[in-house]
Protein backbone atom coordinates (compact mmCIF):
# COMPACT_ATOMS: atom_id res chain seq x y z
CA UNK A 1 0.00 0.00 0.00
CA UNK A 2 1.42 3.37 -1.05
CA UNK A 3 0.95 6.14 1.51
CA UNK A 4 2.81 8.79 -0.47
CA UNK A 5 0.77 11.73 -1.69
CA UNK A 6 0.26 11.91 -5.45
CA UNK A 7 3.13 13.96 -6.92
CA UNK A 8 0.69 16.27 -8.70
CA UNK A 9 -0.87 17.21 -5.35
CA UNK A 10 2.53 17.97 -3.80
CA UNK A 11 3.46 20.08 -6.83
CA UNK A 12 0.15 21.92 -6.58
CA UNK A 13 0.88 22.94 -2.99
CA UNK A 14 4.04 24.65 -4.26
CA UNK A 15 2.01 26.37 -6.96
CA UNK A 16 -0.48 27.63 -4.36
CA UNK A 17 2.34 28.91 -2.14
CA UNK A 18 3.81 30.85 -5.07
CA UNK A 19 0.41 32.35 -5.86
CA UNK A 20 -0.11 33.38 -2.24
CA UNK A 21 3.31 35.04 -2.04
CA UNK A 22 2.90 36.82 -5.37
CA UNK A 23 -0.77 37.83 -5.48
CA UNK A 24 -2.38 37.48 -2.05
CA UNK A 25 0.15 38.51 0.58
CA UNK A 26 0.70 42.00 -0.94
CA UNK A 27 -3.07 42.55 -0.86
CA UNK A 28 -3.16 41.35 2.74
CA UNK A 29 -0.37 43.73 3.76
CA UNK A 30 -2.28 46.63 2.23
CA UNK A 31 -5.24 45.70 4.44
CA UNK A 32 -3.42 44.43 7.50
CA UNK A 33 -6.00 45.87 9.93
CA UNK A 34 -8.22 42.91 9.05
CA UNK A 35 -5.57 40.38 10.13
CA UNK A 36 -3.56 41.82 13.03
CA UNK A 37 -4.79 42.50 16.59
CA UNK A 38 -7.52 44.80 15.20
CA UNK A 39 -9.07 42.07 13.08
CA UNK A 40 -12.41 41.56 14.84
CA UNK A 41 -13.00 45.28 15.26
CA UNK A 42 -12.03 46.08 11.67
CA UNK A 43 -14.24 43.36 10.26
CA UNK A 44 -17.36 44.19 12.28
CA UNK A 45 -19.95 46.92 11.81
CA UNK A 46 -20.92 47.06 15.46
CA UNK A 47 -23.72 49.57 14.84
CA UNK A 48 -25.35 47.47 12.11
CA UNK A 49 -26.32 44.34 14.07
CA UNK A 50 -22.65 43.33 14.19
CA UNK A 51 -22.69 42.39 10.51
CA UNK A 52 -19.51 42.24 8.39
CA UNK A 53 -18.07 45.55 7.26
CA UNK A 54 -18.58 46.07 3.49
CA UNK A 55 -14.85 46.77 3.09
CA UNK A 56 -14.02 43.40 4.64
CA UNK A 57 -16.34 41.53 2.32
CA UNK A 58 -15.05 43.50 -0.67
CA UNK A 59 -11.52 42.37 0.21
CA UNK A 60 -12.63 38.74 0.33
CA UNK A 61 -14.34 39.16 -3.02
CA UNK A 62 -11.14 40.54 -4.55
CA UNK A 63 -9.20 37.59 -3.16
CA UNK A 64 -11.66 35.18 -4.75
CA UNK A 65 -11.51 37.08 -8.04
CA UNK A 66 -7.72 36.78 -8.15
CA UNK A 67 -7.86 33.11 -7.18
CA UNK A 68 -10.40 32.41 -9.92
CA UNK A 69 -8.35 34.27 -12.51
CA UNK A 70 -5.32 32.18 -11.54
CA UNK A 71 -7.30 28.95 -11.87
CA UNK A 72 -7.35 27.98 -8.17
CA UNK A 73 -10.79 28.92 -6.85
CA UNK A 74 -12.65 26.20 -8.76
CA UNK A 75 -10.05 23.47 -8.22
CA UNK A 76 -12.49 20.99 -6.65
CA UNK A 77 -15.32 21.64 -9.10
CA UNK A 78 -15.89 19.47 -12.19
CA UNK A 79 -14.37 20.55 -15.48
CA UNK A 80 -17.82 21.38 -16.86
CA UNK A 81 -17.86 24.30 -14.39
CA UNK A 82 -14.32 25.37 -15.18
CA UNK A 83 -12.79 23.35 -12.36
CA UNK A 84 -9.96 20.83 -12.25
CA UNK A 85 -11.98 17.85 -10.99
CA UNK A 86 -9.96 18.05 -7.80
CA UNK A 87 -10.31 14.98 -5.62
CA UNK A 88 -11.50 14.88 -2.03
CA UNK A 89 -8.03 13.66 -1.07
CA UNK A 90 -6.40 16.61 -2.78
CA UNK A 91 -8.84 19.02 -1.10
CA UNK A 92 -8.13 17.53 2.33
CA UNK A 93 -4.40 17.98 1.80
CA UNK A 94 -4.84 21.51 0.43
CA UNK A 95 -7.17 22.68 3.20
CA UNK A 96 -4.81 21.35 5.86
CA UNK A 97 -1.83 22.98 4.16
CA UNK A 98 -3.51 26.38 3.88
CA UNK A 99 -4.76 26.38 7.48
CA UNK A 100 -1.35 25.32 8.77
CA UNK A 101 0.05 28.56 7.34
CA UNK A 102 -1.93 30.49 9.96
CA UNK A 103 -4.26 33.45 9.67
CA UNK A 104 -4.35 35.21 6.35
CA UNK A 105 -6.31 36.35 3.36
CA UNK A 106 -5.39 33.12 1.58
CA UNK A 107 -7.67 31.08 3.83
CA UNK A 108 -9.94 33.01 6.18
CA UNK A 109 -12.33 30.39 7.43
CA UNK A 110 -14.36 32.83 9.51
CA UNK A 111 -16.15 33.50 6.24
CA UNK A 112 -15.50 30.04 4.77
CA UNK A 113 -13.35 31.90 2.27
CA UNK A 114 -10.28 30.40 0.63
CA UNK A 115 -8.23 30.68 -2.53
CA UNK A 116 -9.36 27.10 -3.15
CA UNK A 117 -13.11 27.34 -2.84
CA UNK A 118 -15.65 25.04 -1.25
CA UNK A 119 -19.02 25.23 -3.03
CA UNK A 120 -21.56 22.90 -1.38
CA UNK A 121 -24.60 24.79 -2.71
CA UNK A 122 -23.21 24.59 -6.25
CA UNK A 123 -22.80 20.83 -5.85
CA UNK A 124 -26.36 20.55 -4.53
CA UNK A 125 -27.67 22.28 -7.65
CA UNK A 126 -25.37 20.35 -9.96
CA UNK A 127 -26.31 17.01 -8.43
CA UNK A 128 -30.09 17.38 -8.16
CA UNK A 129 -31.11 20.60 -9.90
CA UNK A 130 -32.99 20.89 -13.17
CA UNK A 131 -31.24 22.08 -16.32
CA UNK A 132 -32.80 25.51 -15.78
CA UNK A 133 -31.58 25.65 -12.18
CA UNK A 134 -28.08 24.63 -13.18
CA UNK A 135 -28.01 27.31 -15.85
CA UNK A 136 -29.29 29.94 -13.45
CA UNK A 137 -27.19 29.20 -10.39
CA UNK A 138 -23.98 27.25 -10.92
CA UNK A 139 -21.79 29.89 -12.57
CA UNK A 140 -23.43 32.83 -10.80
CA UNK A 141 -22.87 31.26 -7.37
CA UNK A 142 -19.21 30.59 -8.15
CA UNK A 143 -18.44 34.17 -9.21
CA UNK A 144 -20.60 35.76 -6.51
CA UNK A 145 -23.26 37.28 -8.73
CA UNK A 146 -25.76 35.26 -6.70
CA UNK A 147 -25.44 33.97 -3.16
CA UNK A 148 -27.46 31.15 -1.65
CA UNK A 149 -27.95 30.67 2.09
CA UNK A 150 -28.83 27.33 3.63
CA UNK A 151 -32.08 27.32 5.61
CA UNK A 152 -32.31 24.08 7.61
CA UNK A 153 -31.96 24.86 11.34
CA UNK A 154 -34.91 26.16 13.38
CA UNK A 155 -35.22 27.78 16.82
CA UNK A 156 -36.56 24.58 18.39
CA UNK A 157 -34.93 22.06 16.06
CA UNK A 158 -31.20 22.22 15.43
CA UNK A 159 -29.59 18.80 15.20
CA UNK A 160 -32.95 17.09 14.65
CA UNK A 161 -34.22 18.27 11.27
CA UNK A 162 -36.86 15.55 11.10
CA UNK A 163 -39.10 17.41 13.58
CA UNK A 164 -38.98 20.52 11.40
CA UNK A 165 -41.94 22.83 12.01
CA UNK A 166 -41.61 24.93 8.86
CA UNK A 167 -44.26 23.76 6.40
CA UNK A 168 -44.99 24.19 2.71
CA UNK A 169 -48.56 23.58 1.57
CA UNK A 170 -49.58 23.30 -2.07
CA UNK A 171 -52.11 25.89 -3.26
CA UNK A 172 -52.87 25.29 -6.90
CA UNK A 173 -49.62 25.60 -8.84
CA UNK A 174 -47.80 27.35 -5.97
CA UNK A 175 -46.54 26.45 -2.50
CA UNK A 176 -47.12 28.52 0.64
CA UNK A 177 -44.29 28.36 3.17
CA UNK A 178 -44.64 29.29 6.84
CA UNK A 179 -42.18 28.88 9.68
CA UNK A 180 -38.99 30.20 11.21
CA UNK A 181 -35.32 29.41 10.67
CA UNK A 182 -32.24 30.18 12.77
CA UNK A 183 -28.50 30.58 12.10
CA UNK A 184 -29.07 31.12 8.38
CA UNK A 185 -25.58 32.25 7.50
CA UNK A 186 -25.11 34.92 4.85
CA UNK A 187 -28.68 36.22 4.72
CA UNK A 188 -27.43 39.79 4.98
CA UNK A 189 -26.33 39.59 1.34
CA UNK A 190 -27.94 36.41 -0.02
CA UNK A 191 -29.97 36.65 -3.22
CA UNK A 192 -31.56 33.24 -2.60
CA UNK A 193 -32.07 30.84 0.26
CA UNK A 194 -32.41 27.06 0.11
CA UNK A 195 -35.40 26.61 2.44
CA UNK A 196 -36.24 23.20 3.86
CA UNK A 197 -39.88 22.64 4.78
CA UNK A 198 -42.12 19.70 5.56
CA UNK A 199 -44.47 19.00 2.67
CA UNK A 200 -45.78 15.59 3.76
CA UNK A 201 -45.38 12.90 6.39
CA UNK A 202 -45.25 13.12 10.16
CA UNK A 203 -42.87 14.77 12.59
CA UNK A 204 -39.80 12.60 13.09
CA UNK A 205 -39.86 11.10 9.60
CA UNK A 206 -36.91 11.76 7.30
CA UNK A 207 -39.14 11.56 4.23
CA UNK A 208 -41.52 14.40 3.45
CA UNK A 209 -39.09 17.32 3.72
CA UNK A 210 -38.56 19.36 0.55
CA UNK A 211 -35.94 21.94 -0.42
CA UNK A 212 -37.13 25.16 -2.12
CA UNK A 213 -34.78 27.72 -3.66
CA UNK A 214 -36.43 31.05 -2.87
CA UNK A 215 -35.34 34.60 -3.81
CA UNK A 216 -34.70 36.51 -0.59
CA UNK A 217 -36.71 39.46 -1.93
CA UNK A 218 -39.88 37.33 -1.93
CA UNK A 219 -42.73 38.86 0.03
CA UNK A 220 -43.12 37.29 3.47
CA UNK A 221 -39.41 36.77 4.21
CA UNK A 222 -38.24 38.74 7.25
CA UNK A 223 -34.57 38.66 8.28
CA UNK A 224 -33.42 39.21 11.87
CA UNK A 225 -32.36 39.42 14.57
CA UNK A 226 -28.68 38.77 13.92
CA UNK A 227 -27.21 36.69 16.74
CA UNK A 228 -23.92 37.98 18.10
CA UNK A 229 -21.49 35.13 18.58
CA UNK A 230 -18.22 34.14 20.24
CA UNK A 231 -16.49 35.10 17.01
CA UNK A 232 -17.56 38.33 15.32
CA UNK A 233 -18.70 39.69 12.89
CA UNK A 234 -21.99 37.85 12.63
CA UNK A 235 -23.93 36.94 9.52
CA UNK A 236 -26.19 34.46 11.33
CA UNK A 237 -29.78 35.74 11.61
CA UNK A 238 -33.20 34.29 12.16
CA UNK A 239 -35.49 34.16 9.13
CA UNK A 240 -39.27 34.34 9.60
CA UNK A 241 -41.47 33.02 6.78
CA UNK A 242 -45.05 34.25 6.56
CA UNK A 243 -47.17 33.01 3.66
CA UNK A 244 -44.16 32.92 1.33
CA UNK A 245 -45.44 31.86 -2.11
CA UNK A 246 -43.18 30.04 -4.54
CA UNK A 247 -43.82 28.10 -7.76
CA UNK A 248 -43.30 24.38 -8.28
CA UNK A 249 -40.15 25.19 -10.24
CA UNK A 250 -38.48 26.40 -7.05
CA UNK A 251 -38.19 22.83 -5.73
CA UNK A 252 -34.57 21.64 -5.73
CA UNK A 253 -34.28 17.89 -6.09
CA UNK A 254 -37.16 15.54 -5.44
CA UNK A 255 -40.24 16.55 -3.52
CA UNK A 256 -40.08 15.00 -0.06
CA UNK A 257 -36.38 14.02 -0.39
CA UNK A 258 -34.77 17.26 0.73
CA UNK A 259 -32.68 15.74 3.50
CA UNK A 260 -30.56 13.93 0.91
CA UNK A 261 -29.58 17.37 -0.36
CA UNK A 262 -28.74 18.44 3.17
CA UNK A 263 -26.41 15.44 3.44
CA UNK A 264 -24.50 16.61 0.35
CA UNK A 265 -24.05 20.01 2.01
CA UNK A 266 -22.90 18.79 5.41
CA UNK A 267 -20.59 16.05 4.13
CA UNK A 268 -18.83 18.47 1.78
CA UNK A 269 -18.28 20.75 4.74
CA UNK A 270 -17.48 18.12 7.37
CA UNK A 271 -14.48 16.52 5.68
CA UNK A 272 -13.02 19.87 4.68
CA UNK A 273 -13.67 21.39 8.09
CA UNK A 274 -11.82 18.42 9.56
CA UNK A 275 -8.82 19.04 7.32
CA UNK A 276 -8.85 22.77 8.10
CA UNK A 277 -9.12 22.13 11.83
CA UNK A 278 -6.19 19.74 11.61
CA UNK A 279 -4.12 22.35 9.79
CA UNK A 280 -4.99 25.06 12.31
CA UNK A 281 -4.16 22.67 15.17
CA UNK A 282 -0.78 21.93 13.64
CA UNK A 283 -0.15 25.68 13.29
CA UNK A 284 -0.87 26.16 17.01
CA UNK A 285 1.43 23.27 17.94
CA UNK A 286 4.24 24.53 15.72
CA UNK A 287 3.99 28.10 17.01
CA UNK A 288 3.97 26.94 20.63
CA UNK A 289 7.05 24.78 20.01
CA UNK A 290 8.87 27.69 18.39
CA UNK A 291 8.03 29.97 21.33
CA UNK A 292 9.15 27.37 23.88
CA UNK A 293 12.48 26.97 22.08
CA UNK A 294 13.14 30.73 22.21
CA UNK A 295 11.83 31.53 25.70
CA UNK A 296 14.31 31.08 28.57
CA UNK A 297 12.75 31.72 31.99
CA UNK A 298 14.64 30.88 35.17
CA UNK A 299 17.85 30.72 33.18
CA UNK A 300 17.03 27.78 30.92
CA UNK A 301 15.03 27.17 27.71
CA UNK A 302 11.34 26.74 28.38
CA UNK A 303 11.10 23.62 26.24
CA UNK A 304 13.34 21.66 28.63
CA UNK A 305 10.41 21.39 31.04
CA UNK A 306 8.45 18.18 30.58
CA UNK A 307 5.29 20.08 31.50
CA UNK A 308 5.84 21.98 28.23
CA UNK A 309 7.05 19.04 26.14
CA UNK A 310 4.47 16.42 27.00
CA UNK A 311 1.19 18.22 26.21
CA UNK A 312 2.54 19.43 22.86
CA UNK A 313 3.95 15.99 22.04
CA UNK A 314 0.56 14.41 22.72
CA UNK A 315 -1.22 16.95 20.55
CA UNK A 316 1.33 16.42 17.79
CA UNK A 317 0.75 12.65 18.02
CA UNK A 318 -3.03 13.02 17.75
CA UNK A 319 -2.56 15.35 14.77
CA UNK A 320 -0.51 12.65 13.03
CA UNK A 321 -3.17 10.01 13.67
CA UNK A 322 -5.96 12.30 12.49
CA UNK A 323 -4.03 13.17 9.36
CA UNK A 324 -3.97 9.49 8.42
CA UNK A 325 -7.69 9.07 9.11
CA UNK A 326 -8.74 12.23 7.28
CA UNK A 327 -6.71 11.40 4.19
CA UNK A 328 -7.90 7.80 4.14
CA UNK A 329 -11.53 8.92 4.49
CA UNK A 330 -11.16 11.57 1.78
CA UNK A 331 -9.53 8.94 -0.46
CA UNK A 332 -12.53 6.64 0.10
CA UNK A 333 -14.93 9.51 -0.68
CA UNK A 334 -13.40 9.59 -4.14
CA UNK A 335 -14.35 5.94 -4.64
CA UNK A 336 -17.68 5.30 -2.89
CA UNK A 337 -20.90 7.19 -2.18
CA UNK A 338 -20.35 9.63 0.67
CA UNK A 339 -23.18 8.10 2.73
CA UNK A 340 -21.40 4.72 2.69
CA UNK A 341 -18.67 6.19 4.90
CA UNK A 342 -20.68 8.79 6.80
CA UNK A 343 -19.47 7.36 10.11
CA UNK A 344 -15.83 7.86 9.09
CA UNK A 345 -16.58 11.43 7.96
CA UNK A 346 -18.11 12.07 11.39
CA UNK A 347 -15.07 10.58 13.15
CA UNK A 348 -12.78 12.93 11.23
CA UNK A 349 -14.89 15.98 11.87
CA UNK A 350 -15.59 15.77 15.56
CA UNK A 351 -12.08 14.65 16.53
CA UNK A 352 -10.34 17.29 14.43
CA UNK A 353 -12.59 20.05 15.75
CA UNK A 354 -11.83 18.99 19.31
CA UNK A 355 -8.12 18.82 18.55
CA UNK A 356 -7.84 22.38 17.27
CA UNK A 357 -9.58 23.74 20.36
CA UNK A 358 -7.21 21.77 22.59
CA UNK A 359 -4.19 22.86 20.56
CA UNK A 360 -5.15 26.54 20.63
CA UNK A 361 -5.75 26.37 24.38
CA UNK A 362 -2.42 24.64 25.02
CA UNK A 363 -0.61 27.12 22.78
CA UNK A 364 -2.06 29.98 24.85
CA UNK A 365 -0.86 28.27 28.02
CA UNK A 366 2.60 27.61 26.60
CA UNK A 367 3.03 31.17 25.39
CA UNK A 368 1.60 32.70 28.56
CA UNK A 369 0.35 36.26 28.48
CA UNK A 370 1.37 36.77 24.86
CA UNK A 371 -0.48 33.61 23.90
CA UNK A 372 -3.62 34.99 25.50
CA UNK A 373 -3.22 38.35 23.75
CA UNK A 374 -4.73 39.28 20.42
CA UNK A 375 -1.20 39.77 19.06
CA UNK A 376 -0.91 36.02 18.54
CA UNK A 377 -3.45 34.03 16.53
CA UNK A 378 -4.52 31.46 19.10
CA UNK A 379 -7.54 33.27 20.52
CA UNK A 380 -8.94 33.88 17.05
CA UNK A 381 -8.37 30.28 16.01
CA UNK A 382 -10.06 29.01 19.16
CA UNK A 383 -13.08 31.30 18.81
CA UNK A 384 -13.55 30.40 15.17
CA UNK A 385 -13.04 26.67 15.32
CA UNK A 386 -15.05 26.23 18.52
CA UNK A 387 -18.22 26.69 16.47
CA UNK A 388 -17.34 23.70 14.32
CA UNK A 389 -18.08 21.49 17.31
CA UNK A 390 -21.71 22.61 16.91
CA UNK A 391 -22.29 23.46 13.25
CA UNK A 392 -22.69 20.92 10.42
CA UNK A 393 -24.09 18.58 13.09
CA UNK A 394 -22.96 18.83 16.71
CA UNK A 395 -20.25 16.46 17.81
CA UNK A 396 -22.83 14.57 19.88
CA UNK A 397 -24.88 13.91 16.74
CA UNK A 398 -21.77 12.79 14.90
CA UNK A 399 -20.73 10.47 17.72
CA UNK A 400 -24.25 9.05 17.67
CA UNK A 401 -23.81 8.37 13.96
CA UNK A 402 -20.57 6.50 14.64
CA UNK A 403 -22.19 4.53 17.45
CA UNK A 404 -25.23 3.76 15.32
CA UNK A 405 -23.09 2.13 12.65
CA UNK A 406 -20.85 0.49 15.23
CA UNK A 407 -23.77 -1.19 17.02
CA UNK A 408 -25.81 -1.91 13.91
CA UNK A 409 -28.54 0.58 14.82
CA UNK A 410 -28.13 2.62 11.64
CA UNK A 411 -27.64 1.65 8.04
CA UNK A 412 -24.97 3.47 6.12
CA UNK A 413 -27.28 4.27 3.22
Amino acid sequence: MDFDLPPEVVDYLDELDDFIERDIEPLERENIQFFDHRREHARTDWDNDGQPQPEWEALLAEMRRRADAAGHLRFALPSELGGQDGSNLAMAVIREHLAAKGLGLHNDLQNESSIVGNFPTVLMVLDQGTDAQRAEFCESLIVGEKRMSFGLTEPDHGSDATHMETTAVRDGDTWVINGKKRWITGMHHATHVALFARTSGDAGEAAGITCFVVPTATEGIDVGPFWWTFNMPTDHPDVTLTDVRVPDSSILGQEGRGLSLAQIFVHENRIRQAASSLGAAQYCINQAVAYARERAPFGKPLWLNQAIQFPLAELHTEAAMLRALIRQTAWKMDRVHHMDISDAVSMCNYRANRLVCQAADQAMQTCGGMGYSRHMAFEHIYRHHRRYRITEGSEEIQIRRVAGVLFGLAVKR
